[in-house]
């Protein structure tokens, strides 16, 4: 199939909706056609994420390259999966890999635009912050390990719950709190005890990073 190029016009022929993404997933590998659907369905937050981790000039093409990759390696994609944004995001996010020091910079001109910026209140959102290129946030995201930075983007900025960024990475869910814990331990110090990260699962579970220590929570594998 000749369909995702470098645009939203990259899949051309258009099909009906109808379906899970699962069942629309299934159906593409005897139909290719039917994966514009998914295109259709994602691009715009896939899109979205891409742009706010390291800007427009980047978005479009790895955008597209998710859903070409994606096409691709449809046939290995799980049917017990309902929704394909986990799966999308954990392609989005191995991309954007690639690019980590295009990222790093990116945080380090935000922080350059307001040296004595702070984030004031606990009510901040994360995704305003960076969307907004906070000057005391960036700087803290720019310290955090590059798999700690993952996990709090996929949560804050994608909006997964704590067992879809688990899947989107391919880790455990012990994994992603520890991970999640621990980078908003870091921005807690970097910014003097303000917790700008501070997230809600979007399921409306409370937060175990903030409840429990991590490394108790069994099956938990904490790199």
């Amino acid at each position: 199939m000749t369909a995702v190029r470098s645009s939203r016009r990259g899949i051309r022929r258009r099909a009906p909706a109808e379906g899970s993404d699962a069942e629309i997933i299934d159906a593409s590998r005897r139909e290719p056609e039917r994966f514009a659907v998914i295109f259709d369905r994602h691009y715009a937050e896939i899109h979205r994420y891409v742009d706010r981790r390291l800007g427009a000039d980047a978005a479009d093409d790895i955008a597209a390259d998710v859903f070409l990759i994606a096409f691709r390696r449809r046939v290995t994609f799980d049917p017990g999966q309902v929704s394909a944004r986990p799966w999308l995001f954990g392609i989005a996010t191995r991309l954007i890999g690639r690019h980590r020091r295009s990222e790093l910079r990116r945080y380090r001109a935000m922080a350059r635009l307001d040296p004595g910026g702070v984030i004031e209140g606990h009510e901040e959102r994360v995704t305003d912050a960076v969307a907004a290129g906070d000057a005391g946030l960036s700087p803290a995201l720019a310290r955090l390990a590059a798999v700690d930075r993952d996990v709090l983007l996929l949560v804050a900025l994608a909006g997964l719950s704590y067992p879809e960024v688990a899947a989107a990475l391919g880790v455990k869910y012990g994994t992603v709190c520890s991970r999640l814990s621990r980078a908003r331990r870091q921005i807690r110090e970097a910014l003097g005890g303000v917790d700008p990260t501070s997230v809600v699962d979007p399921n409306g579970d409370v937060d175990p990073t903030s409840v429990a220590d991590p490394a108790r929570i069994e099956g938990g594998d904490h790199g």
